[in-house]
């Protein structure tokens, strides 16, 4: 299917195909989908704001990072884990306080893509905030958190 198809049904198909849609985009690595795909954060169906928020990562959509963030605060579990997911794929310094907060997160994927995520931004302050996790968390979430800080310190791979 192609980019303007897939529009087309991102914005008019059923919950599910807009969901396909929404993934879709992400694969074309097409940035102008980035605005579409913004929109879709606001959609009322779970997979659709899901598949939006990593396709957002796919197409490095760094303009999306606010949306993203404030993704976070999704009642949906799989979707925080996608916006927590793609922020780290964004490499979003700007999201380090929202993905700390998440590793408090109800659900452990959510917690886990937080922690990952802000191993992939880097910077002194996601060290901070991988170092808080390890001093004071318990064994599993600490353990993820000190992997994190320390391919951080080894350098990208």
């Amino acid at each position: 299917m192609g980019f303007d198809e897939l529009v087309a049904d991102l914005r008019k198909g059923t919950g599910l195909s807009r969901a396909k849609a929404a993934a879709g985009l992400g694969k074309l690595m097409d940035k102008k989908a980035s605005g579409v795909l913004v929109e879709a954060l606001r959609d009322p169906n779970a997979g659709v704001r899901n598949n939006a928020a990593f396709a957002l990562g796919e197409l490095g959509a760094t303009e999306a990072v606010p949306h993203l963030i404030a993704l976070m605060e999704d009642p949906e579990e799989w979707v925080r884990k996608s916006a927590a997911k793609a922020l780290g794929m964004l490499k979003a310094a700007q999201a380090v306080i929202a993905l700390e907060l998440a590793t408090n997160d109800p659900s452990s994927v959510v917690r886990k893509n937080a922690i990952r995520s802000l191993g992939k931004i880097g910077g002194d302050a996601a060290m901070l905030a991988l170092k808080r996790i390890v001093a004071g968390r318990e064994k599993a979430v600490a353990q993820l958190a000190q992997e994190a800080l320390e391919k951080l310190k080894t350098g990208p791979h």
